[in-house]
C-alpha cells in the first residue's frame, strides 16, 4: 500500500488554494454556456470557439483535481506553535549574506513560496540547504546565478 505524501502549508497557504479553486468552480457554469453558444454556431469540425471552450474546460477540471489532491493532502502548520534550535518548516530565518547584509526568509511549502516577499520553499536550493541548520550555521548553495554564502544568524517561529 503506498503512502500518501502529505504537504506542509501554511494556513495561508491552504486559504489561497480553497479560493483557486472555488473560483475555478464558479467558472464552469460559463464553460458549459460557451460550449453550448459555440455548439449553436454548427459544424464543430472547424470551430473554433468550441475547441477552445472544451480545452479550457480541459484545463480548469485537471486543475480543480490537482488542487484537490493538494488540499487533501495538506497538513497545515503554525509556526507559532513550533519551537526548534534547528531550521524546520514554518520557520523565519535571518541570514548573513557574503556582505554581512542580513536578509529574512520564512521556510514555506512550494505553493506559498514567493521570494519577493521572502517566503521560500523548502525544496527549493536555499530552503534545502536551510532545514536542519542552527545559529552560527554556515550555509552554501548553488543557485543559477552561482554559489552563495549564508551565516543563521537567527531562527525565530512568528
Amino acid at each position: 500500500m503506498a503512502s500518501i505524501e502529505k504537504l506542509p502549508m501554511l494556513a495561508e497557504g491552504y486559504e489561497k488554494l480553497t479560493a483557486e479553486i472555488k473560483a475555478l468552480r464558479e467558472e464552469r457554469p460559463r464553460i458549459v454556456d460557451a460550449i453550448e453558444e459555440a455548439r449553436a454556431h454548427g459544424d464543430l469540425s472547424e470551430n473554433a470557439e468550441y475547441h477552445a471552450a472544451k480545452e479550457r474546460q480541459g484545463q480548469v477540471e485537471a486543475t480543480i483535481a490537482d488542487l484537490e489532491d493538494k488540499i487533501s493532502r495538506a497538513q497545515i502548520v503554525d509556526p507559532a506553535t513550533l519551537t526548534s534550535e534547528k531550521i524546520i518548516f514554518g520557520a523565519t530565518v535571518t541570514l548573513l549574506d557574503d556582505d554581512d547584509k542580513p536578509v529574512k526568509y520564512q521556510i514555506v511549502g512550494p505553493y506559498e513560496a514567493d521570494a519577493k516577499v521572502g517566503r521560500i520553499s523548502y525544496n527549493s536550493p536555499l530552503g534545502k540547504a536551510l532545514i536542519g541548520r542552527r545559529i552560527e550555521d554556515e550555509v552554501e548553495v548553488t543557485v543559477p546565478s552561482g554559489d552563495k554564502f549564508y551565516l543563521v544568524q537567527k531562527i525565530e517561529f512568528i
